[in-house]
């Protein structure tokens, strides 16, 4: 059996186990929205074709997030917040972030979000857990 008969239905397992096994569904980030990118101002999606299915983040808040060196937008949700200040964070910023799912430099969804803008990671900021679902997309 090749590695890759093994590999895809293992993945396939692991990203429905993140989207659909949560049993805490989560509280949104100060200021979040449904539909709405995570840490900005709203950003509705637009087109038939990109719209956020509500039935894929069952009663959690959904959200996106725009990934500045794919070039992509993400579905996100609320798992856990907030969270405490322990192990690595990946900036937020106005709902995007340079590196996304398959890049080194992706925390998985651990966002920090400056929220007293002094560039320092500290008890005055926003922590949160909210992973980025694949696929990305070009439109929000």
């Amino acid at each position: 059996m090749s590695i890759r008969t093994v590999a895809a239905p293992a993945l396939l397992s692991l990203i429905m186990s993140t989207t659909i096994g949560c049993s805490n569904p989560g509280t949104s980030p100060s200021g979040l929205a449904p539909t709405q990118s995570i840490g900005s101002p709203s950003v509705a999606p637009s087109g038939g074709s990109t719209a956020v299915s509500a039935s894929r983040f069952g009663g959690r808040t959904p959200g996106v997030v725009y990934v500045t060196s794919q070039g992509l937008y993400y579905d996100t949700f609320v798992v856990t917040d907030p969270l405490p200040v322990e192990g690595r964070f990946q900036r937020l910023t106005d709902g995007q972030t340079e590196f996304g799912p398959g890049q080194p430099g992706y925390l998985g969804g651990r966002w920090w979000v400056d929220e007293n803008s002094n560039g320092v990671q500290d008890s005055g900021d926003h922590y949160f857990l909210c992973p980025l679902l694949p696929p990305g997309r070009t439109t929000p």
